[in-house]
């Protein structure tokens, strides 16, 4: 707010994106603050002791719930898009070279900006879902991932259990330290 100008990226979990910060996140969405946010979704609270988060798959284990998380997950792009993001994008850890064209795209986009990874973790999350290898892991990845553009030439049925990749939205509209610098003008008497 202070410093318009700058460009700022944020990094985070889907943990903390989406519960312990999810009311910011969803402001941030709403106000449309020109700013990246990049969100690391690995299904869990991967750092801190294996908790499930609002991402962890309905079904999946956690140590807090080791016998199947019975929540739904969220989808992070469609909250971000309902929040009223104006850029929403995803990748995969397997899809390195994509993430970096995601996020430079993100970055210069006049608004927020949001960019999902999807990185699974082995540790807390693969080890407690039988997944064999970090190796299973990325080629589940690999396998989930369809390109927005590719999607669109497929059926419901092809597309269930997968995941879009790439712009899934891209809006312009007023950001908002304009918007704010307005007000300012007008409280000081101007129109």
């Amino acid at each position: 707010m202070a410093k318009p100008e700058m460009n700022v990226i944020v990094v985070g979990g889907d943990g903390d994106g989406t519960a312990i910060g999810g009311n910011h996140f969803i402001h941030a969405c709403r106000r449309n603050i020109d700013m990246t946010y990049i969100i690391m979704n690995n299904n869990i609270y991967g750092m801190t002791g294996g908790q499930f988060s609002p991402c962890t798959p309905t079904g999946a284990k956690a140590s807090t719930t080791p016998y199947g998380n019975p929540d739904p997950a969220f989808d992070i792009a469609k909250l971000a898009i309902g929040a009223g993001a104006t850029f929403v994008a995803r990748g995969t850890a397997y899809h390195a070279t994509q993430i970096d064209k995601l996020i430079a795209e993100a970055v210069q986009h006049k608004g927020f900006s949001v960019v999902e990874i999807l990185d699974d973790c082995p540790t807390t999350y693969g080890r407690r879902n039988k997944f064999k290898s970090v190796i299973e892991m990325m080629n589940r990845l690999k396998d989930i991932a369809v390109p927005v553009k590719a999607a669109e030439k497929m059926t419901p049925e092809q597309l269930q259990g997968k995941i879009l990749t790439g712009v899934l939205y891209k809006e312009e509209k007023p950001e908002y330290t304009t918007e704010y610098a307005k007000v300012i003008d007008r409280a000081k008497g101007g129109k």
